[in-house]
């Protein structure tokens, strides 16, 4: 069985500046770690790797730095991992990252099975997976809560709804999004770290797709642009009052209007 876990390097801090012309975060220099939601859908391929044999890959976009995450994967028992990584793709929106990405899969070879975090901390789109599959052309699933059961030519998942809890049945090839409690991650193994230190990273560039048309990447190849992003301002004031319940209630109540909460 192969199985493909799409990861990404996220910042790891809140203290992220952006740059105003393109609205692009300002990753250089900054802390960075793996997409938490990515860590549940890594431990989800683990268990089905080690209850039915097989291939475990990884995927991820980004800068030569990102490769950290890849590592961090082979740590916990991945077997192979690639990076996307090309100037040519820097600025994407959703749509623009979820075709390159598309076309990095292809270079994987032909796979059974594909899982994605819910979304990542840096954009909360819950997007990219299903765009994915769309363009890879095979069904998908998103919000999956439990693998019921794994078959030689499908799985089968319960499925998060809006109001209801829906049982599947998925054809391989498919793409799967799963929700954050489906499973425990593991932690990284030291001795792992150790035996693959030396393992080798594919790196792929818009030379190794078969569509080579930049339009169709990065800022140029993204039919959305951010207006305006900025990070949030934080309000460390504070006021401390003494008094009997009636002049605080009085002063809180004085205050509420002039901020003109009420």
């Amino acid at each position: 069985m192969e199985i493909l876990v799409c990861i990404k390097q996220v910042p790891g801090t809140s203290k992220v500046e952006v740059d105003e012309k393109t609205g692009v975060l300002k990753r250089d220099g900054v802390d960075s770690k793996m997409n938490p939601y990515d860590l549940y859908a890594l431990e989800t391929a683990l268990r089905i790797k080690e209850e039915n044999g097989g291939e475990l890959s990884v995927i991820s976009m980004g800068p030569p730095q990102a490769m950290d995450v890849i590592r961090e994967a082979y740590m916990m028992g991945v077997d192979k991992g690639a990076l996307i990584s090309d100037r040519k793709f820097a600025g994407a929106d959703v749509l623009a990252t979820s075709y390159t990405i598309s076309q990095g899969i292809r270079k994987m070879g032909n796979l059974d099975l594909i899982l994605c975090g819910k979304q990542t901390t840096d954009g909360d789109t819950a997007q990219v997976g299903p765009e994915m599959a769309e363009y890879l052309g095979i069904p998908h699933v998103a919000n999956v809560l439990k693998i019921l059961e794994v078959k030689e030519k499908s799985i089968v998942i319960e499925m998060d709804m809006p109001n209801t809890i829906e049982v599947a049945e998925v054809k391989f090839p498919c793409l799967l999004t799963v929700e954050k409690d489906i499973f425990q991650p593991r932690l990284p193994s030291y001795k792992k770290k150790l035996e693959t230190k030396d393992r080798e990273i594919q790196t792929i560039c818009l030379n190794d797709f078969e569509d080579k048309d930049e339009n169709k990447y990065g800022l140029n190849g993204s039919p959305t642009q951010v207006e305006r992003i900025f990070p949030p301002s934080a309000n460390t004031d504070r006021e401390t009052w003494t008094g009997d319940s009636e002049e605080i209630s009085d002063r809180l109540v004085n205050k509420l209007k002039e901020l003109k909460y009420v």
